[in-house]
Formats: structure tokens, sequence, C-alpha cells
């Protein structure tokens, strides 16, 4: 690649080219590097002048260096631009003895025989004196050396280039295209060390699908947070295995892990509600072996279900005060519970109760009642006792469901087989 000095080296090479081509076919020729319009002092009357009219962009190359920062910023390498330089040679003198063409004929014979400007004719072009400006020019050490090929320019394109050039006489001339010129930055790059030991590793469409979760204690039963899930599936088994419950991993053993099934203990912190689970398979790479993540499952759903605490003497750990007689007879009051797991700021909690011994001349009376709030910046994130007002309720025993973001806390069947109802957990409205 080359600095900024790149574009004059050109120049001045190229000068040097057809210094050394017309001086001796031409005697007292010398070459310049002047505006076509006379503007510029110092033009001998026999010379081939050389003028850098355009400059264009390479197609070829102007995105081969692409990208060169990285995603936070940091210079990957340095950025180059690839130009095209389009030259035009003007041939002054005597049109008597036809010094222009044969100014003409000398140069593009000197091009066409030496369309590449050489290392060794850049570095001698640069140690001239006269250009002691670019004697830090590094042209010379580009990958790409500069060709000069012929531009074909119609009579009404090079009427419009010299149209440019105000109230200047036409002279005898050509263009020429140099390329390609690689222009680099400057800037410091960041490069990695290199590679000691090279790792190779086949990785197999083979990924784990979970069929279904359901509680260790029976596809029917609820699960809680004390209670161990099944995961029945496919290709469940890898080198490493791991299973994500609501953003907590679980690492399986023998006898609990198979390819087709895996048992595993619910987590602690895990919250009530519609909870998700995946089977992850992270792969060892690296000396030493490193996990790295490898597959995943399929995203399975299960409901992880509230239950009311007990106390010692298993009855729910449940308070109703302070109750308020009503004239119509209904009670208001609070109801007090503590719930496993522990309930989050974020999380809806709903009381539901559904009165029991029915009588058999009314239907049976049902009622939902919201958690009062504990959303100050005062109250713990999270807590297992929850308040739930109520008012307007009859005196009655009620079985007692707690639904947290949709999930119902279980209710206890009772131990007849042959009577199918439920018996608790139950609060008494006093």
């Amino acid at each position: 690649m080359s600095n900024f000095l790149a574009v004059a080296t050109v120049t001045a090479a190229l000068s040097e080219v057809l210094q050394a081509a017309v001086g001796p076919d031409v005697s007292g020729t010398t070459v310049t590097a002047n505006r076509p319009d006379g503007n510029a002092t110092g033009t001998a009357a026999t010379s081939v002048n050389v003028y850098l009219y355009q400059v264009m962009t390479n197609a070829a190359l102007s995105n081969a260096d692409l990208p060169t920062r990285r995603t936070n910023g940091e210079l990957a390498q340095r950025p180059q631009a690839a130009l095209d330089l389009h030259y035009l040679l003007t041939f002054l003198g005597d049109e008597g003895k036809l010094e222009p063409q044969r100014l003409l004929g000398s140069a593009v014979r000197a091009l066409h025989s030496r369309p590449v400007l050489t290392r060794d004719l850049i570095r001698q072009t640069i140690a001239k004196s006269k250009y002691n400006f670019l004697a830090t020019s590094n042209l010379a050490d580009s990958v790409e050396l500069v060709k000069f090929t012929p531009l074909s320019l119609s009579l009404e394109e090079l009427s419009k280039l010299w149209s440019v050039y105000f109230q200047t006489r036409y002279n005898l001339s050509v263009a020429y295209q140099g390329t390609v010129v690689l222009i680099e930055s400057e800037d410091s790059t960041h490069s990695a060390l290199p590679v000691r030991a090279r790792n190779i590793y086949i990785a197999s469409f083979r990924q784990p699908e979970i069929e279904v979760v359901v509680s260790a204690a029976g596809p029917n039963e609820p699960i809680v947070s004390t209670s161990t899930i099944v995961i029945s599936g496919k290709r469940l088994l890898g080198d490493i295995t791991q299973v994500t419950i609501a953003g907590i991993d679980v690492t399986p053993a023998a006898p609990d892990l198979t390819d087709t099934r895996i048992s595993v203990k619910l987590p602690a912190g895990v919250r009530a509600g519609v909870q998700g689970l995946q089977v992850v398979q992270p792969r060892l790479i690296g000396t030493p072996p490193v996990a790295h993540p490898g597959v995943q499952s399929n995203l399975a759903a299960f409901v992880l279900h509230p239950t009311i605490n007990k106390k010692l003497d298993n009855t729910p750990d449940v308070s109703v005060s302070p109750v308020t007689i009503a004239g119509d007879g209904t009670r208001s009051a609070d109801i007090t519970l503590k719930l496993t797991p522990n309930v989050t700021k974020t999380q809806r909690a709903v009381l539901l109760l559904n009165e029991l011994n029915l009588p058999s001349d009314r239907a049976a009376r049902a009622f939902s009642f919201d958690a009062a709030s504990h959303n100050k910046p005062a109250d713990p994130d999270e807590t297992d006792t929850l308040v739930f007002p109520f008012k307007g309720v009859a005196q009655a025993d009620y079985l007692m469901r707690v639904q947290i973001d949709g999930a119902d806390s279980p209710l206890e069947p009772s131990a007849d087989v042959n009577n199918p109802v439920f018996v608790g957990p139950k609060v008494r409205i006093p």
C-alpha cells in the first residue's frame, strides 16, 4: 500500500518516463506538469505537458478492504482507497516542423512499450533533488504496480474536456489512465497473536426434542415447588446435558438421565405460573476443554402451581381477622396466608373461595378477591405472606385456592375413592 504521496509520485514518474523518451527524439523537449490553459508559467515552446484531470474510484478494488472496523469500533485493518488516475498529455511545438505529432508518436511508443511504473523507476524518480518533496513516498513498496492504458475519447468527449479550460486554444493531446493506486491509512491496528494449536470438531444435526413434561408423582398430578419433574423426548443425552428451567441451569446425572427421559427436581427460585424449560447440550471445545454453547431443544412449557403452607398440626397457615359483621349478616375481614414459592411484586394474586356443605335449597356461594398491594418501595421484592381483604361474605366454611399468574393452588381430594370430592384446604369465615 502507499501513503498520501502516491498520486504525486505517479505523476512525477510518468513525467520521467516521457522525458526519457521524447528528449532524445525531439531535441530540446521538456516535460511539464502544468494546467493546459497556460495559467502556469514556465511552459516551454517544445514540450509535453502531463496533467491529471480526473480521479475515479477503482470499481474492482474499492470494497476489497471491507469491513475495516469491528463492532466495538476497533480498527481491524487499515482502510485503503483504490483510485484510477486520468491524465491528459498535451504536445506543444513548431507545427511547421510537425513537432507536436513527433512528440505524440514518441510518447505513445514509450507508454506502449513500458506501460508499467516499475519499482526501480519510482525509486530513481523520488531520489532526484527536484522531487525532494516526495522523499517519504512508499509507492515503490505497493503490492499493485501502476499500469497505463490509452483512453479512447470521442471528439465530443475531447471537446468537453478542453472546454473546461477558459479561453484556451486546443492543442494536440491524448488521454491515458493509470491504474490502480492504493492509498492506505497509517492508523495502528490490533493484531491477534498467532494460533499455537488447532482443534478440529465435528458437529452433527442431532438436536434434542422435548415431547412432554409431567410431575414424577403422575401425569395428572400438579407440579409444585417440591416436585420432581419428568421430561420425555428424543436425543436428550449428550456429552454434557443441562436442563434450563426458568433461566436456572440444572445438571442431571445417571440414572435420572437417559436418551429418552430426564428426571430432575425443580430448583429453588422458580416462580409460580407458566414457566419454560429447555434441554441444552453444551460442547467441550478448546485446550483445556471448556463448555461452549451447543444445541438446544424446543421450548416446553409447564405450570408451577403455588401451595398454601400448613402449620405443625397440618392445618392451613391461614388467619381471618378482624371480622366485621354488616347489617345483612355478611362478614368483612382480611385473610392472611402463607404460600410456597414466594410471590414477587409483579405477580398477580387472587383468592378463590367456594362454599362447603351446601344446603339443598340454593346454589353454592363463590367469591374471588385480589391480594392487597405490596408494591411500596419499603416492601420486599418477594414475600411468602399475602393479605386478601374481603367483604360481603356469608358465614360458612369455604374451600380455598390461591391463583398466582393464572396458576391455581391444588385442592385436597377426600380419601374415599368412592366419594371423589375436595375437602381442603378450607377456611372458616366466623
